[in-house]
């Protein structure tokens, strides 16, 4: 072989080399193989407990189980630490102020909740915008005002906070009281969480995903007419919302086979998605009030609509949770009642 040939052959095969491999031949690392690199470097930066979402969020407009499975683990937890301060300070427990008026209790234990749940979810998701209760000025203007406004923001995902749903409850000692952790992607709500701190009962639900009990899958009731109903409402601060509950109570109260007020939306949504009550409706609900439940309540079989009958969403106000089958008795019933 002449020296011409053999250097003709060595140029190709370098230049194959380069083609296929540009970096690696002199020492660097393939394109592959520096994104690598670089996820390696910011983990190492990274705090330890963010966690960072998929792709599959950005690239088809539909958070990935993984995702989920991640949000649900960190609201959980917060969960779990909102009860824990619930029950070491339950007990009759001093009002430190009211808020709408002199019906709408606040203590210094839910802000600390709030802040507590906050401070948790930061620690994982610091981009994540977070709506709760008590960063909000009474009144039901301020609570549509503010979450609006976050709502409108660019980012996709919200956590929508109740720190301690129930508060008159806390006040007096009764164990009717707990948190309440939803988080909205895209104004879509996709997990929620319901912790009752005093059984220890954890009702969690993810969207497509079902509702659970503790770990165990839960469904509404089977009760298919009206008169089989359980039915739960509120007793709300505001002259408006019960003026309505009024009207709603003297139509249902012959229908139904009995009416109970317990207090604590989150704990009447999550008791609509096992079985133990089969209707809650409200005349006025905050987004924190009802937006975990709301989730709750659709993944265990139910339905969750307006008071018009219309698909809920994280806006409406006027909502009316049942096992499905008692849905349109409901409903005709508070129309017969002038709830409007």
């Amino acid at each position: 072989m002449t020296l011409s040939r053999t250097a003709n052959l060595l140029a190709a095969a370098a230049l194959t080399l380069l083609l296929i491999s540009p970096l690696s031949v002199f020492g660097f690392s393939s394109p592959l193989s520096l994104e690598t690199s670089r996820s390696a470097i910011e983990s190492r930066h990274r705090p330890a407990n963010v966690l960072l979402m998929s792709s599959s969020s950005a690239d088809d407009g539909v958070p990935s189980k993984a995702d989920l499975d991640a949000i649900l683990e960190v609201a959980i937890d917060a969960s779990k630490k909102a009860g824990e301060i619930i029950i070491g300070n339950s007990g009759p427990t001093e009002v430190t102020k009211t808020k709408a008026n002199s019906k709408d209790l606040l203590t210094l234990i839910d802000p600390l909740c709030e802040k507590t749940i906050k401070d948790t979810v930061v620690e994982s998701f610091p981009d994540h915008d977070f709506l709760g209760e008590e960063d909000v000025p009474p009144g039901k203007e301020a609570s549509a005002a503010a979450l609006d406004a976050l709502l409108e923001k660019s980012n996709d995902w919200l956590w929508i906070v109740d720190p301690i749903d129930g508060t008159t409850n806390f006040v007096s000692g009764m164990p009717l009281c707990m948190p309440s952790v939803a988080v909205a992607y895209k104004g879509e709500v996709v997990v929620g969480v319901i912790y009752d701190p005093h059984r220890d009962e954890m009702f969690t639900a993810c969207k497509g995903q079902g509702a659970f009990m503790n770990g165990e899958r839960i469904h509404v009731g089977e009760q298919d007419d009206i008169g089989d109903a359980v039915v739960a409402m509120g007793s709300p601060p505001g002259p408006e919302s019960m003026e309505m509950s009024l009207r709603g109570i003297q139509v249902l109260m012959p229908k139904v086979r009995t009416i109970r007020m317990l207090g604590s939306a989150a704990l009447m949504f999550a008791w609509v998605a096992n079985g133990r009550l089969t209707c809650y409706w409200e005349y006025d609900l905050s987004s924190w009030d009802q937006a975990a439940g709301a989730l709750l309540v659709r993944e265990a079989g139910g339905k969750f609509t307006n008071l018009k009958g219309e698909e809920w969403n994280v806006r409406d106000r006027k909502v009316c949770a049942t096992n499905g089958k008692v849905q349109d008795a409901i409903l005709a019933s508070l129309k017969e009642a002038n709830v409007v």
